[in-house]
């Protein structure tokens, strides 16, 4: 599963427009070449675990952050809070197996569609968990969102796959993933949190690593794990630039890019269109959630 962004922060100064347009074309290259990551990894649920699949995407993110920390040293990893970096990470690796394993059996623009109810299940678990204050609009923008993917899954019309249920799955560790990153936001920095969610989610991979793995054994599956390892730790580290150099409240709505490269390359690589129930439920889903932005960054404004 693709990263997505954090609930933005109301701008205060800072970025200049020409960084805030470096750090939306960074974004959207991001978000593009997460969404290549994704389809190598369909590609080779076709002859390799899904666990297997997963240490190879985290293996990538893992590498760059070990010579992060040669570089700048093991001052990176010194938190205030482990256990929360380490919860961080767990919820990354479990989203990545749902998401990965889902592939196996349902398209890639489909799946894509299902993981944008990330941002509404923030939303109810941050009222939840952080008693943060959820007006009554924001509610019907949940609503409204679960509606648009309820018309993506069609449940009862012979169209859903029990797959869809990991995607949800997936969706709800990443929220989970951002609950704990709001938690850790402003006491640890970027590079700590990354790097403890790497480390934890290559561990975590690596321990089922010896009841799975299979050796590649073409010269195309080769290609691909490397290529899933490289473009998952670049997508990683160029949306972390977007976010370093621009506000996040301009770059956040690239996420739903995303929907358009997952159509793209599922149309490219596996022949497969979403039909027009999809698209509007997707429509739907990406029209509320971009209305949550807005929403959350009124109510950040009025608390700035």
């Amino acid at each position: 599963m693709a990263t997505q962004v954090s609930t933005p922060i109301v701008p205060t100064g800072g970025p200049s427009s020409a960084d805030n347009l470096r750090g939306i074309m960074l974004m959207g290259l991001g978000f593009f070449v997460f969404a290549g990551a994704d389809a190598m990894a369909k590609v080779l649920t076709q002859s390799l675990h899904p666990l297997q699949i997963v240490w190879f995407r985290q293996s990538g993110l893992f590498a760059a952050v070990v010579i992060y920390v040669a570089l700048k040293g093991m001052h990176v990893l010194r938190s205030h809070h482990p256990f929360l970096q380490i919860g961080r990470g767990i919820t990354a690796t479990g989203s990545a197996v749902g998401f990965i394993t889902a592939l196996a059996f349902v398209p890639l623009a489909d799946a894509t569609s299902v993981t944008f109810i990330a941002p509404f299940l923030v939303t109810v678990l941050g009222a939840l968990i952080l008693r943060e204050p959820v007006g009554l609009r924001r509610w019907l923008a949940v609503a409204t969102g679960f509606a648009g993917m309820l018309i993506v899954v069609r449940p009862g019309m012979g169209v859903f796959h029990p797959a869809i249920g990991l995607v949800i799955m997936a969706a709800t560790f990443f929220a989970f993933r951002q609950i704990l990153s709001r938690m850790l936001s402003g006491q640890e920095s970027i590079m700590t949190t990354v790097a403890y969610t790497s480390i934890t989610s290559f561990l975590l991979a690596s321990v089922a690593l010896p009841f799975v793995w299979k050796t590649p054994s073409t010269s195309q599956e080769w290609m691909l794990v490397l290529g899933l390892a490289s473009t998952a730790a670049l997508g990683e580290f160029l949306i972390i630039q977007a976010l370093d150099i621009a506000h996040a409240v301009v770059v956040a709505p690239l996420q739903y890019s995303l929907i358009l490269w997952s159509t793209g390359y599922g149309f490219v690589i596996f022949s497969q269109l979403p039909d027009s129930w999809t698209l509007v439920g997707c429509a739907i889903i990406v029209a509320s959630g971009l209305y949550t932005l807005n929403r959350e960054r009124i109510a950040a404004k009025r608390q700035a």
